[in-house]
């Protein structure tokens, strides 16, 4: 026996796993993200809240399940902002709770500030202590105004500089970038849910700041314009939408005065189904030339993302929507007749059921083979955070470019979204399927069609015309020979 056989015999041994892939195994989404203090008066707001699929992968998709997520945010917090006041008047504490702006102030009636002059000696007055107007704030609001409540109750109230305003203007001081950053994710969780999805957009904002940004600069108006109009095309773009948030973010009283470039993607060659399937191939030559091996983990692996591979082809699946909670139980079932692979709804368009483009593709790329989906159980199981998902999707590619494939693993996407055409699927019903809109489906993919499938389009429509015109000329010469027989009967 090789080396490298016995090798794969002591693996399989160390890695035995039940035939059954019970979903209780992977609750990474579910623990995670658990609100671990269900008594705290803020504490569920997102709990029964799930915001509109937009089947829309797109920056505008995006941005709706964004705004959806703010908007629920704000009338929770416009219900906790009158509960607390009405608990205030409830307690006979003589203070309430405004919004005013981003800012939450306290409203009562106070002796005279020092320097105003009128006939009466007290006057209703709006302090501004600096306090934001989220949920957070709204718990420092309610914390202060108990504690001003008891001070006129005592008629103890003098006012300092807390009142007058003094500290909250000390604290306004500006900051710089990294000194922004480091509070970053405590203030961009104020206000929205966190799942796999809102962690992943996180992540990707944050990388896009350390890498771009000088984090010794102070966070204003000038420094920021001044960095993105010093790129263009899409790096520009990013800029803009990723500083955009980073400014609403901390409420940092301005707006960018910049504007988005218009850019023409560069041209790519999408494969054809032939080169996908030789590409296919090239796993297991890979696996069979390379040298020997005693990392367990190694051995075997070549064999799952070669079914990952074939997944991506057959589906046009977006990477990730393997590996977020993937329902192996349902793929491998008998019930599921269609051959359908169900995304996660904690992926970018949310759950959705996808067919297979070629069917016959499960088939020959052995889809339902329960080796690699062991491997790829086993390697869900480890997963505890959305950077090793992030690691698990570049894979990918480093295993396309390891066994020798010339292009890359979202082409095999775009190729999906071309072949629908070709196949004459409905727009919509393809759109759907790749789980993104009809504008998205026919602007973004369609200009990868290529001059090759459009001869083929036209090629099959003059055919199929070519067809018919036959079918229709040989259905005349049929009535034509009819009736010279009716004539010579008659005769």
């Amino acid at each position: 026996m090789s080396g490298q056989n016995q090798n794969q015999d002591d693996c399989n041994k160390q890695n035995l796993m039940s035939e059954a892939y019970p979903a209780s195994t992977h609750k990474y989404a579910n623990d995670k993200y658990a609100n671990e203090d269900s008594t705290d008066l803020f504490a569920d707001i997102f709990a029964d809240f799930e915001p509109q699929n937009t089947t829309d992968g797109s920056y505008r998709g995006t941005m709706a399940k964004i705004k959806a997520t703010e908007l629920h945010y704000q009338e929770v917090f416009e219900q906790k902002l009158v509960e607390a006041n009405t608990n205030l008047k409830r307690d006979r504490v003589r203070v309430s709770i405004k919004q005013t702006g981003n800012s939450l102030q306290l409203r009562a009636t106070l002796p005279l500030k020092p320097g105003d002059r009128m006939s009466k000696e007290k006057k209703q007055y709006d302090l501004s202590l600096g306090i934001p107007a989220n949920l957070d704030g709204l718990k420092t609001a309610i914390e202060e105004s108990y504690e001003l409540g008891k001070l006129i109750a005592r008629h103890t109230f003098e006012w300092n500089e807390k009142y007058l305003g003094i500290k909250s203007r000390e604290k306004q001081e500006i900051k710089t970038i990294g000194e922004l950053l480091e509070q970053f994710a405590e203030n961009y969780y104020k206000t929205r849910q966190l799942t796999i999805t809102s962690e992943n957009t996180f992540a990707n904002y944050t990388s896009v700041i350390k890498r771009n940004f000088p984090l010794k600069i102070l966070a204003t108006k000038n420094n920021f314009e001044e960095i993105i109009n010093s790129f263009q095309g899409n790096k520009k773009n990013e800029l803009i939408a990723v500083t955009s948030v980073f400014i609403k973010t901390f409420q940092l009283g301005f707006n960018l005065d910049v504007t988005r470039d218009k850019v023409t993607p560069a041209f790519r060659e999408i494969p054809d189904n032939e080169k996908i399937v030789h590409s296919f191939t090239l796993f297991e030559k890979f696996a069979l030339s390379r040298k020997n091996t005693n990392i367990c983990d190694e051995i075997d692996t070549w064999e799952m993302w070669r079914w990952v591979y074939g997944m991506l082809a057959t589906f046009g699946l977006r990477p990730r929507e393997l590996f977020v909670q993937p329902d192996i139980n349902w793929w491998i079932s008998p019930q599921n007749a269609d051959n359908t692979w169900k995304v996660h709804k904690d992926t970018k368009t949310g759950y959705r059921e996808v067919i297979p483009f070629v069917p016959e593709w499960i088939e020959l790329f052995d889809l339902k083979n329960p080796q690699p989906l062991k491997i790829l159980d086993k390697k869900v199981a480890k997963i505890t955070s959305v950077q090793n998902i992030n690691w698990m999707r570049r894979d990918i590619s480093r295993w396309f470019r390891k066994v020798g494939i010339e292009f890359q693993p979202y082409d095999l996407r775009h190729a999906c979204a071309i072949r629908s055409h070709l196949q004459g699927i409905p727009i919509k019903a393809a759109a759907d399927n790749l789980g993104h809109t009809v504008d998205e489906h026919t602007k973004t993919y369609q200009r990868w069609f290529g001059i090759e499938n459009r001869k083929k389009a036209f090629g099959e429509v003059i055919s199929q015309k070519s067809l018919v015109e036959l079918q229709k000329n040989e259905i005349l010469a049929l009535r034509m020979e009819n009736e010279r027989l009716k004539l010579h009967l008659k005769i």
